[in-house]
């Protein structure tokens, strides 16, 4: 059937074909983790510390996944991402007298490792695939795949929860494996072999980007992606658990539905901003602007002590679709601004910050919203959000930065 599209094309549904499968099976992981191990009596603390070693190798893989990916080829680095996946889901099917909390983060480390070796190599693969001319058509590849992602991972944590259901903890583990290692198999035989080989070999000091728009761009996913996790992965669920009285499958159900319909929203970014080829750091300004307002807006609305269910729904809603098309702009921006020659180091380097990020984020919502509650967690969102706004506002002009190149 692929022999009918162009050789682009071909390598574009591989590449998606591949991210699509590992964001189901790590979505799907994820769910398994945190129910199983709930149901084993781990407090939430303990749950979320497992994850701790998944978040902060993400940051140390795109680093260095980005300098792998410019002297081996994206192919291989993607191969490699989805072979360690497999290896951390068997991991997993060890006796269960052998799921120490210990062993579990190790596996989790390994699955954050292949994690963001499949997504830096998908995303920078993406930019060798669109002539340099195509900036609309790049916007519209990156936005896909980024919303795609995204829903798709909503839908790995339905799976999850399913998969426990029907076939219990090593039942699902094996099931997700066996999928992974199919999907794994073809990549290896049909992914091209020279994506993304920088004609000049980088030097391990390459790291580090010395490009002042891949830096700006860097600083404000930075922010971005800490003002998201700084109240939605700790403070929130918590928040609806303790203070809402929800059940954990209510909970879980909510923000795997707010999940699905962020991807969505991403995948159809270009018909909210227009053409990418027109001013999209003026667009990044603009959208920004406005998630700004999302947060202080929600926590206006508790302080104000209006219904509580109802004002968080509809303010996760509206934080959820700008913040959507806020990251799709983002994530556009970075592959249309990377070089060409050695995509993956100026991608990788993006999604370290963007880990980071993460990290940032999750550490102070737990620890501001413990301290001081939700409305503090609402203010520090705010706070970053502006933060990434305006370093995004001093981007320069693509057209610009080529002429330097």
């Amino acid at each position: 059937m692929l022999a009918r599209f162009s050789p682009a094309l071909r390598q574009y549904f591989i590449v998606t074909g591949n991210y699509w499968a590992f964001t189901l099976t790590d979505g799907a992981l994820r769910m398994l983790v945190v129910l199983y191990f709930h149901q084993l009596g781990y407090s939430g603390l303990e749950v979320a510390m497992l994850f701790l070693f998944y978040e902060f190798f993400g940051v140390v893989t795109n680093l260095f996944g980005g300098w792998l990916g410019a002297r081996w080829g994206l192919n291989r680095t993607m191969n490699i991402g989805l072979g360690l996946q497999v290896v951390a889901l068997a991991m997993l099917l060890v006796p269960s007298a052998w799921l120490t909390v210990l062993w579990v983060m190790a596996a989790q480390a390994l699955s954050g490792i292949a994690k963001d070796l499949n997504k830096m190599s998908a995303k920078s693969t993406i930019k060798l695939l669109v002539p340099e001319k195509q900036q609309g058509q790049l916007y519209k590849w990156v936005a896909l795949l980024t919303g795609s992602k995204n829903t798709l991972k909503g839908v790995g944590f339905f799976l999850g929860g399913l998969l426990l259901t029907v076939l219990g903890f090593q039942g699902a583990v094996l099931a997700l494996a066996v999928m992974l290692l199919v999907v794994w198999v073809f990549s290896l035989v049909f992914l091209r072999n020279d994506a993304g080989v920088a004609k000049n070999k980088p030097k391990f000091k390459e790291l580090v980007s010395k490009s002042p728009a891949i830096n700006r761009l860097s600083a404000a996913r930075f922010f971005l992606f800490g003002a998201r996790d700084v109240w939605f992965v700790v403070a929130l669920p918590v928040f609806l658990a303790s203070q809402l009285n929800w059940d954990h499958w209510q909970v879980g159900s909510f923000l795997a539905a707010w999940v699905i319909g962020y991807g969505v929203v991403q995948g159809v970014a270009p018909r909210f901003t227009g053409s990418a080829q027109t001013a999209p750091q003026r667009q990044a300004i603009l959208w920004g602007a406005l998630l700004c307002l999302s947060p202080l807006l929600l926590a206006m609305a508790l302080w104000q002590q209006a219904p509580v269910a109802a004002s968080l729904i509809v303010g996760l809603g509206i934080f959820g679709v700008l913040f959507a098309i806020n990251s799709s702009l983002h994530s556009y921006l970075i592959v249309s601004y990377a070089r060409a020659d050695g995509v993956s180091l100026d991608v990788g380097f993006y999604y370290m910050a963007n880990a980071a990020g993460r990290l940032l984020g999750t550490v102070l919502s737990g620890w501001l919203y413990q301290s001081f509650g939700l409305l503090v967690c609402l203010a520090v969102s705010t706070a970053l959000l502006i933060l990434s706004t305006l370093v995004i506002s001093g981007l320069p002009q693509r057209e610009q930065l080529q002429s330097e190149r």
